[in-house]
């Protein structure tokens, strides 16, 4: 960080810092756990949508309904490329701009704004606010 200077701290301050880092890690430990308890679960029932897709595909059903619920077999499917200056050119020759997402990239809008400090994209809206950052003390 810039112009980081070690000052030393009001009392209070420091114990708002060992209380938001105990809090951090608190929830992180939280959070690994249902992570890991999460991916079990998980598991278990790719397991059994798999058992149930197979006994869709072996009765050639899309939908069997049963006393717990209806179970129904549909296809999903995703599209990517791994030739992206081929797809954006597909896009801008047919101007099929609706097959992006509409959001920007922000490192990359912050980046294009700092080097273009004279333009400024109509509609263009930004949020700044202060954060925090609390770095453990070794």
């Amino acid at each position: 960080m810039e112009n980081e200077e070690e000052v030393a701290a009001p009392v209070a301050v420091d114990q708002i810092a060992a209380a938001y880092i105990r809090l951090r890690d608190k929830r992180a430990e939280i959070k690994a756990k249902y992570e890991e308890e999460d991916a079990l679960l998980e598991a278990d029932m790719e397991l059994l949508a798999q058992s149930m897709l197979e006994v869709c595909k072996q009765i050639n059903a899309d939908s069997i309904k049963t006393k717990a619920g209806t179970v129904i077999r549909s296809v999903k499917t995703r599209y990517w490329t791994n030739n992206w200056d081929s797809m954006y050119e597909l896009i801008k020759e047919h101007n099929a701009f609706a097959l992006l997402e509409r959001r920007l990239h922000q490192t990359n809008m912050k980046l294009f704004l700092e080097e273009n400090p004279d333009i400024l994209p109509m509609g263009l809206n930004m949020d700044r606010e202060f954060t925090v950052v609390v770095r453990r003390s070794k």
